[in-house]
């Protein structure tokens, strides 16, 4: 029996209205689109790491910053984000597909891989995330696996515009119609923020990475260092998070 294809899709554009262009904004040398491609590579059962962009002009950076660094790069729909995914997983011949989103550069292979590990191994399941409530991982650590069977029904049946720019969310409010499981850590982090939307969050990642260096470190190094110095979690502590 052929080996199910795993491939990680990173979506990626330019345009944000909190922070124009911060996937290209520097982290400690690096475009922050960099490290989450690097630290989304370090998990072991992905097959693939392409990146989804859209069409639109403004979006020519990534592309060729894609080209530079030999990433494989999706052009599709700017609002359309199920759309988009649709398509890249074709394109890569996924059988599961794990949504990672460039603003989470903190993003942590084990976890991709536990996500991953969920949806192969506890079949059969259309999707599994850490991102159904109740949350217990720090906002940043978000992955979801979907099913290609689950992705293409959605892209079918999804008539809502504002779900289809999340992507998922026709899948995880339609239980009746999708096996869904949730990964759950044993201690509840959610409180924190590891996302970058505005810039203070910008900051705090800077913050994070100033001190590491690279970006190797796991996110149980980050919860040590955080323990050591719970005044950084002030940085970003009142920013809002955008809700579907």
């Amino acid at each position: 029996m052929q080996e199910a294809r795993v491939v990680a899709i990173i979506q990626a554009r330019m345009s944000s209205t909190r922070l124009p262009g911060k996937v290209l904004l520097d982290v400690a040398g690096e475009p922050m689109l960099a490290r989450v491609v690097n630290r989304t590579r370090r998990a072991t059962t992905l097959h693939d790491v392409a990146i989804a962009t859209t069409t639109k002009p403004a979006d020519e950076p990534i592309v060729k910053l894609c080209a530079v660094r030999g990433w494989p790069c999706f052009r599709g729909s700017e609002e359309d984000v199920l759309d988009r995914y649709y398509w890249a997983a074709k394109e890569h011949r996924a059988d599961f597909i794990v949504r990672i989103t460039s603003d989470c550069p903190l993003v942590e292979p084990e976890i991709v891989d536990l996500i991953v590990q969920g949806i192969l191994e506890r079949g059969p399941v259309d999707y599994v995330s850490n991102t159904i409530p109740p949350r217990s991982f720090p906002r940043g650590l978000d992955v979801e696996a979907i099913s290609f069977k689950a992705l293409e029904r959605a892209w079918r049946e999804d008539d809502n515009p504002a779900w289809r720019e999340h992507v998922t969310p026709y899948i995880y409010r339609h239980p009746e119609k999708f096996v869904l499981r949730a990964v759950m850590n044993d201690q509840d982090f959610s409180h924190m923020r590891w996302t970058v939307d505005t810039p203070e969050d910008l900051a705090f990642v800077r913050r994070i990475y100033g001190h590491f260096g690279h970006d190797r470190f796991s996110w149980r190094e980050v919860l040590a260092l955080l323990k050591e110095h719970p005044e950084w979690l002030e940085i970003n502590r009142y920013v809002q998070q955008k809700v579907i």
